[in-house]
């Protein structure tokens, strides 16, 4: 007696080697998309142009530029809470454009039962 495969397995859609590939393609367009956005760079203002940060998608700060304006030595507060708010506000958006890129493409995974 032959085996009968579950309904939908014999399939182009269910072709394990078909599968296999799109996960494979997948991966490597998820490779590709994380390289491209660790070498990205991301930028924050804060406090109306008084501190800038820039930093690469692996979260390395390339350059900080403070505002002349905005050092002054009685309120060295002032100073560190903005540039704790920029370097926050940078963090976020290479999180949220990274989790919004990764998410985007793991949705063309083949659904696979068992596999996640």
């Amino acid at each position: 007696m032959k085996a009968r495969l579950p309904q939908g397995y014999g399939s182009n859609s269910m072709n394990p080697n078909n599968m296999i590939k799109q996960v494979q393609k997948v991966q490597a367009d998820m490779q590709k998309a994380q390289e491209e956005l660790e070498a990205k760079e991301y930028t924050s203002v804060v406090g109306g142009g008084a501190v800038e940060i820039t930093m690469t998608g692996k979260k390395s700060v390339t350059s900080i530029k403070i505002s002349p304006e905005v050092v002054d030595p009685d309120d060295i507060e002032m100073l560190e809470d903005l540039i704790t708010a920029a370097v926050n506000d940078v963090i976020e958006k290479i999180e949220a454009e990274s989790s919004e890129t990764m998410s985007a493409l793991s949705g063309s995974m083949p659904n696979i039962p068992g596999l996640f």
